[in-house]
Formats: structure tokens, C-alpha cells, sequence
């Protein structure tokens, strides 16, 4: 259930589980259940400071009843460097072998008075998790066995800065990052020339992709969401010719799909739209 086996391989689909509400778990996991089949499905940790369940449980009840590899995000946030080794040791012995390593939003965007704990950052998180799997612990002292986690990272096609972008992939893949999934990109040059920049780094990178669901979403995304740019012709697209997301996610997917090792599909719990995204990407990589 190693994706990192997969690259080079086979076209890499991954998506992410919706929402869970607090502990009803049955609904996520039944719309979990009706995806085609795909090579991961992310869960999210807390994303906005929000109340969300506990990804690395989460990700334990996936890959036990639907049986797909699952990526849960393991953020820098809330845990102490006591607390995230003993919560990396318990997703271990769970079965959890992937994690996304990022920073995770702070605490403000969220309702609860909660206090940023960021014992870390990224780079050292991700230095830490390659010693547990060499047997150590943070201070270098053998802990009782190995971990087996392979390590995703995000990446932004679309940053301002595009030789700094390139600068925090190398750093990342030299703290030990395996692969990258990307965050949302909707403009295909920018996406192909990242990709380019890219190449050389030798590392996997999956590209994201979410739906948009109006011309009124695509505009709020790429006025309001920082690393989000919707392309002008791609609002248009959807105000004047009627194009649905899913449409314009897969014309997006068909330009790049020569260049790139997989693709992230983000459609918020869609998964009639996310099955669409999967068959259309199937037809055209089989």
C-alpha cells in the first residue's frame, strides 16, 4: 500500500475525504467507499484552526474498511516534539506508512482560544520523521525498532516567487521529502513551467486540482485565496460558454497530463464529480 512503489509505474490519482462531522464517521466512510479506485485519499488536520477529528484515526479507519492507502496531513501546530513523536510512533503501529508534512493553519482562522505550539517547522518535522525511520529519536537515541513512512510535501505552481518556490522543494527533498502534491492550480502554462523548473529535482510531483462550482467561486478564489490564480479565459469560460468545473478541470488535466506523475483532486467531498475527473483521466492514460 506504498504509493512511492507506484511512480513510473502507473498515472498516480489521490483525492481527499471531506469533512468528517465530529464522530459520525459512517457517512464519510460510505461516500468513501463509492470512489473509483484511486492510490490515496488525503485527510485533513484541523484546516483553518477548525474542529475536525483526528487525521491519523481517520486515516486508520480508511485504509481498514474502504482499504485505500490514506495521507493524512500532520501539521507543525499543535504538538510538542515529545507529543509528535509519540503520536508518529502510534500512526506507525497503526498502519498509517504516508504522511503530507505541512505547517497547518494557525489557530486565529479557527474559533477556539488556542495557543500555536510550533516546536518545529517544516523542514525540521520532516528531518525528524527520517530518523524515526532509521530507528532514532529526535535526539539521536535509538527508540525500539524502525518506522516506514514515505513523506509528501506541497509545492505552489503558482507562487510570485518562482525561484524561492524551487529553492523550498530542494530544501524539502534534502530533509527527505518523497514526493510533492501540489496546491490548486487552474492555468496550464504556469503549471507547465513550474513543471519544467521542476524536473530536475528528480522527485515525484502530483498536481491539484479542485472543481469550481460557479464563475462567482472562480473569482472570490483568485481575488481572496493566496497562491490561487484563475486564468481570465477560464471565468469566461463559465459566464459566456456555460463550461462546468468538472469540464475545465479535465480540458486543465488534458494539457498538462504528458508532464506530470499524477494528479490531486480536491472537489470537497464530490465524489460524483471527483468519479467523473477519475474516468476521464483514465481514458486518456490507459
Amino acid at each position: 500500500m506504498n504509493i512511492k512503489e507506484n511512480f513510473g509505474e502507473k498515472f498516480i490519482i489521490t483525492t481527499e475525504l471531506g469533512p468528517v462531522k465530529g464522530v459520525l464517521t459512517e457517512a464519510s466512510m460510505e461516500k468513501a467507499q463509492e470512489y473509483l479506485p484511486l492510490d490515496g485519499i488525503n485527510i485533513h488536520d484541523c484546516p483553518m484552526g477548525n474542529l475536525r477529528i483526528n487525521s491519523i484515526a481517520m486515516a486508520n479507519l480508511i485504509q481498514r474498511e474502504v482499504g485505500v492507502p490514506a495521507i493524512p496531513h500532520f501539521t507543525c501546530r499543535d504538538r510538542s516534539l515529545l507529543g509528535t513523536q509519540a503520536d508518529l510512533l502510534g500512526a506507525h503501529a497503526m498502519g498509517i506508512r504516508h504522511l503530507l508534512v505541512t505547517t497547518g493553519d494557525p489557530p486565529k482562522h479557527g474559533p477556539y482560544p488556542s495557543k500555536a505550539v510550533y516546536d518545529y517547522n517544516t523542514f525540521e518535522l520532516i528531518r525528524l520523521i527520517k530518523k524515526l525511520n532509521n530507528g532514532m529519536d529526535y535526539n539521536d537515541k535509538e527508540f525500539g525498532g524502525k518506522t516506514d513512512f514515505t513523506i509528501s510535501c506541497t509545492a505552489m505552481p503558482t507562487s510570485r516567487d518562482m525561484d524561492r518556490e524551487i529553492k523550498r522543494m530542494e530544501k524539502k527533498i534534502a530533509a527527505g521529502a518523497d514526493f510533492f502534491q501540489t496546491q490548486v492550480v487552474y492555468d496550464g502554462p504556469k503549471t507547465l513551467e513550474f513543471l519544467k523548473r521542476a524536473k530536475p529535482l528528480n522527485l515525484p510531483v502530483i498536481i491539484g486540482v479542485m472543481p469550481l462550482k460557479s464563475a462567482k467561486m472562480a473569482k472570490f478564489m483568485d481575488k481572496n485565496v493566496e497562491g490561487i490564480d484563475v486564468p481570465d479565459s477560464i471565468i469566461s469560460k463559465m459566464e459566456n460558454d456555460g463550461a462546468t468545473g468538472i469540464e475545465i478541470a479535465c480540458d486543465f488535466i488534458k494539457e498538462i497530463i504528458e508532464d506530470v506523475d499524477g494528479i490531486h483532486i480536491m472537489a470537497m467531498g464530490d465524489v460524483k464529480g471527483t468519479n467523473k475527473i477519475i474516468e476521464f483521466i483514465n481514458s486518456i492514460t490507459n
